[in-house]
């Protein structure tokens, strides 16, 4: 077996790694061909990774011009500890108030640790105006658990 397939992560792992982490970072095309990186809180929706930003951020103009991205999500603080996923996604704007107010709530509400209020609600209503919803389509996934070369896994 390769070291490749030593440490990369099953599809229950990558699951469970995603939903435990807080950020993501996400790269587009910059205007000068340079990425663009850029963390994101999100939230997972049927497989999907899903976040928010402000309609007239570089990222939205980026992926406006080419909807692709690459994401990455890791984890660690030594070599032998590094875990991650990265994925390469076609990215989907949504700019549907409900869809932008909705997805602004849940965002609100897991990093918040709690349910949704009606305080919450309002104030994802009152960003949803000036915001856009993105969600990344994995095309392509790879991760990684250096843990898992020395057993700690």
């Amino acid at each position: 077996m390769s070291r490749r397939d030593q440490i990369k992560l099953t599809q229950a792992e990558q699951a469970a790694f995603v939903d435990a982490q807080l950020v993501l970072i996400c790269a587009t095309n910059g205007p000068r061909g340079w990425p663009h990186l850029m963390p994101l809180w999100y939230v997972v929706r049927d497989g999907d990774l899903w976040a928010s930003t402000y309609a007239k951020s570089q990222k939205v103009r980026n992926l406006e011009r080419d909807p692709r991205a690459t994401l990455q999500i890791e984890d660690g603080d030594s070599y032998d500890q590094l875990r991650g996923v990265m994925l390469e996604c076609e990215v989907e704007l949504q700019r549907d108030y409900e869809v932008v107010a909705g997805l602004g709530a849940e965002l609100l509400a897991r990093y918040s640790g709690g349910s949704v209020t009606p305080e919450m609600e309002a104030a994802a209503a009152a960003q949803a105006v000036k915001r856009v919803a993105l969600r990344f389509i994995a095309q392509r996934t790879a991760s990684w658990d250096h843990r898992k070369l020395a057993g700690v896994h």
